[in-house]
């Protein structure tokens, strides 16, 4: 990871944060993408910068203006002179049953989950091409197995599965791409994630009988920049063994 540039979409919270701390502390200079965390981000990269002063930019930009993501990589460019690693992290999360489905709706979870990754990755494509790269797309075990009352979240993270397999063999051979689909790792922040005996019954459904932790997400990362140069198209499930439980 030593000096290699990582743009993590997403990156000031939650399961992105974890990811860039990680990828940070084996050496990688990160780019931390927000849209309206930028209190989070700010405070993130002045406890990286601490550690290893410069190695750490923030760039600001709503991804669902597809018209803004190639400005967006040139922003990084510019910065750190090239681009090893996109990481497909945002996304947008709400219930959207099918009797309550609008095309604000769709615009936003397809926009995030989907559309995003896929202009993203085009316009990255030559500087991961000329770094020998890769990309690494955030999905979620819904998108094999759907979750009740998410008909969109489902069908976006689900395009995003077949996008990164589909990237991986457009990129190739000189760039990788894979897919993490995280099972319950952290709960939502608001809605009907609140109820504990809704999380119990989730928890209960892992063969391990426990949440996961943000780090086994990013160790996942870090495994497929680093130590998985003959991995590529491939989704790894990191789940507590839920998704084959359901």
């Amino acid at each position: 990871m030593q000096d290699k540039v990582v743009l993590i979409t997403g990156g000031a919270k939650r399961v992105g944060a974890a990811i860039c701390r990680k990828l940070h502390a084996h050496g990688a200079r990160i780019i931390i993408h927000y849209r309206n965390s930028r209190e989070e981000a700010d405070n993130l990269q002045a406890e990286l910068n601490q550690k290893r002063p410069g190695s750490v930019a923030l760039v600001q930009a709503d991804l669902l203006d597809t018209d803004l993501l190639p400005d967006l990589i040139d922003k990084v460019t510019r910065r750190f002179g090239q681009l090893d690693v996109l990481i497909n992290n945002a996304s947008s999360f709400f219930p959207t049953p099918l009797n309550e489905c609008t095309t604000d709706a769709w615009d936003d979870l397809i926009g995030s989950n989907l559309k995003a990754p896929l202009f993203l990755s085009q316009a990255a494509a030559p500087y991961l091409t000329a770094q020998q790269g890769c990309v690494i797309n955030i999905i979620d075990i819904h998108a094999e197995r759907p979750l009740k009352q998410y008909v969109i979240y489902n069908t976006a993270k689900g395009g995003l599965l077949s996008l990164t397999k589909s990237l991986a063999v457009e990129f190739s051979p000189a760039v990788r791409v894979n897919g993490i689909s995280p099972g319950p790792i952290l709960w939502p922040e608001d809605g009907e994630w609140k109820d504990e005996a809704a999380r119990q019954q989730i928890i209960a459904s892992t063969l391990l009988k426990r949440t996961g932790e943000p780090d086994d997400i990013a160790k996942t990362a870090l495994f497929l920049i680093t130590d998985a140069p003959y991995i590529t198209g491939q989704i790894i499930s990191v789940d507590g063994g839920r998704s084959i439980h359901l």
